[in-house]
């Protein structure tokens, strides 16, 4: 029997891996670019692969027989080709999503450190860089509200995530706005932002 059957130790994969068998476990048949477009949620969350990540994964996990290829001939085109997970794809995907522990996620938020050493810069640019966080985290909600109403009931758990991420976003815009505040008070006089919840 094969090591990449049903049953056997799945092959060690990294984390990006997953994602591909993760967006492929839904039950559709997809391609490269559509993998891409499905990642690119991620990024609210995670991280997004480049499209090269994508293939160089697609090629791995059909090397392990955990996705099977299709080919679409065209006309005056490359050939378009499709990929579904198989049963071996799902059992090293489950083996992953269940047992592999979880670990704590890592924060690295180049706002807050800039603002840690602010005492090496001029006010106007931590306010410049809330400000500029500020609009992003703001479009952040905005992209989050389009997603959900995207997703609807076909997607339940992709949609609790995304449900998630507005509150996350919700607590960084008013953590943001509040140390804007304490930002034009004098250093001995600021109060500490208000912890959101």
């Amino acid at each position: 029997m094969s090591p990449d059957q049903p049953g056997q130790s799945p092959p060690d994969l990294p984390a990006t891996s997953y994602v591909v068998l993760g967006l492929l476990s839904f039950g559709r048949e997809l391609t490269g670019y559509d993998l891409r477009k499905w990642a690119m949620n991620l990024r609210f969350f995670y991280w997004s692969p480049a499209q090269s990540q994508i293939y160089t994964e697609l090629r791995r996990l059909r090397s392990h027989g955990l996705v099977c290829e299709r080919t679409e001939p065209q006309r005056r085109r490359p050939d378009k080709r499709y990929y579904r997970i198989t049963p071996a794809g799902l059992a090293a995907f489950d083996a992953w999503l269940i047992e592999e522990p979880v670990a704590p996620p890592t924060l690295k938020h180049p706002v807050a450190l800039r603002l840690f050493f602010g005492h090496r810069a001029a006010p106007e640019r931590l306010r410049s860089a809330l400000t500029s966080y500020l609009e992003w985290a703001r479009a952040q909600t905005t992209d989050l509200a389009e997603l959900r109403a995207a997703l609807g009931a076909d997607f339940p758990y992709p949609d609790l995530v995304a449900a998630w991420g507005e509150q996350h976003y919700a607590a960084e815009i008013a953590a943001a706005e509040a140390t804007l505040t304490a930002l034009d008070q004098p250093p001995d006089h600021r109060a500490t932002p208000d912890t959101p919840g």
